[in-house]
């Protein structure tokens, strides 16, 4: 399988166990070191894979209320050693989007290879709004 193609895999991964409310699946490719900002405080990010890990809980909850979390576009660019991908999502109740139905959660995912697997080591989270 090419870097490509593995790095497209994980990030479909990533996105299937977020719509699942799976905390292991959500962490299992992410490195120690991860650094996300994401679209709630604190507003200078999230600093290693425990205070990751801790942000979940409250977007699972609002997952379970019936939130929408579709990948629509991806875009990969791969290295050797290093690699960073972009991605368009739904994400929203079903009010939300009816309300606003071209809103996107915009991703950005910057990865590094450690002994031959990618591992997420950085992660941006931004709403377009309209």
């Amino acid at each position: 399988m090419d870097d490509e193609t593995a790095i497209k895999d994980l990030i479909t991964r990533w996105v299937d166990a977020v719509g699942n409310c799976d905390l292991d699946g959500v962490l299992v490719d992410h490195a120690p070191d991860i650094v996300m900002f994401d679209v709630p405080p604190p507003d200078d990010g999230i600093r290693g894979l425990d205070a990751y890990r801790d942000s979940w809980p409250a977007f699972f909850d609002f997952q379970r209320s019936g939130a929408v979390f579709e990948l629509l576009e991806l875009d990969i660019t791969a290295g050797q050693e290093v690699a960073f991908a972009w991605a368009l999502l739904r994400c929203g109740t079903p009010a939300d989007l009816a309300a606003n139905p071209d809103t996107r959660l915009r991703l950005t995912i910057g990865l590094r290879k450690d002994n031959g697997r990618w591992r997420v080591t950085h992660e941006h989270h931004s709403f377009c709004l309209r």
